[in-house]
C-alpha cells in the first residue's frame, strides 16, 4: 500500500467504526442474533409439526382395521389433519399475525382431534393389544412432547426479540431497519391444547315402551 492511500484507508476505517458503534449500541447485533433464533426456532417446531402429520396416516390406517370405531373420531382427525397441512408453513409465516393465528388454530384443532382419538382407543381391547398401533401411539406422544419443547423455545425467543423491538431506544433501530414485531403463541391456545379432550362413553338410554291403553 502506498503512503498516499493509507490516510484515505485508516479515515475508512474510523468512518466504519463510528457507524458500528451506534449501531450495536441501539441493538441492531442483538436483532440480527434475535431474528436468527427465532426463525431457527420456527423451523424445528414446523419439523416437529411435520413429523406428527406424517405419523396419523399410519395411525388411521391401524385404527380403520378396527371393526366398529367410532367413525366421527377417526374423521375429525382425517378432517383436521387436511385442514393443517393445507396451510402453506413457510419461515415468513412468523411475520404474518393473521395467518399465523390461522395455522396456530389448525394445529391446535388436530392436537385435539388426535387426543380424542387416543382416548376412545382405549375402549377397544384389540387396539390396545395391537403391537404396532402401541409403537404408533409411543411415537406420537414422543412428538407431542417434542413439539410442546420447540414451542415453548419459540415462544421464549420471539418474547426476547419483541421485548427489544419495543423497548428504547432499540424501538428505533426496529423501525429504521423494518423489524417489526413477531406473533407468538396465544396463552389462551396454550390451554386449549393442553386441556384434556372430553369424551363420554355413555350409552343413551333405550326408549321406554309406550304404556298400554287402559282397559275399558
Amino acid at each position: 500500500m502506498t503512503l498516499a492511500r493509507r490516510p484515505a484507508r485508516i479515515a475508512a476505517l474510523l468512518l466504519v467504526t463510528a457507524l458500528a458503534a451506534p449501531l450495536a449500541g441501539c441493538g441492531y447485533n442483538d436483532f440480527q442474533r434475535l431474528d436468527e433464533q427465532v426463525k431457527a426456532g420456527w423451523s424445528e417446531v414446523l419439523n416437529q409439526y411435520q413429523r406428527r402429520a406424517d405419523l396419523i396416516p399410519n395411525i388411521v390406517a391401524t385404527v380403520k382395521g378396527e371393526a366398529n370405531f367410532e367413525q366421527e373420531t377417526l374423521t375429525k382427525v382425517i378432517e383436521a389433519r387436511a385442514r393443517a397441512t393445507s396451510i402453506q408453513a413457510t419461515p415468513e409465516l412468523v411475520n404474518n399475525p393473521e395467518a399465523f393465528a390461522k395455522f396456530q388454530a389448525a394445529q391446535g384443532e388436530l392436537t385435539g382431534a388426535l387426543s380424542r382419538l387416543m382416548v376412545v382407543s382405549e375402549q377397544y381391547p384389540n387396539l390396545k393389544a395391537n403391537a404396532a398401533f402401541q409403537d404408533l401411539r409411543v411415537q406420537l406422544e414422543g412428538t407431542e412432547n417434542r413439539i410442546t419443547v420447540a414451542r415453548n423455545r419459540y415462544i421464549k425467543t420471539v418474547q426476547e426479540y419483541n421485548v427489544l423491538a419495543r423497548s428504547f431506544p432499540s424501538n428505533l433501530t426496529a423501525m429504521v431497519f423494518s423489524y417489526s414485531v413477531k406473533p407468538g403463541f396465544t396463552v389462551q391456545n396454550e390451554a386449549a391444547i393442553s386441556a384434556p379432550p372430553a369424551v363420554s362413553f355413555d350409552k343413551p338410554a333405550a326408549p321406554t315402551a309406550p304404556a298400554a291403553p287402559a282397559s275399558k
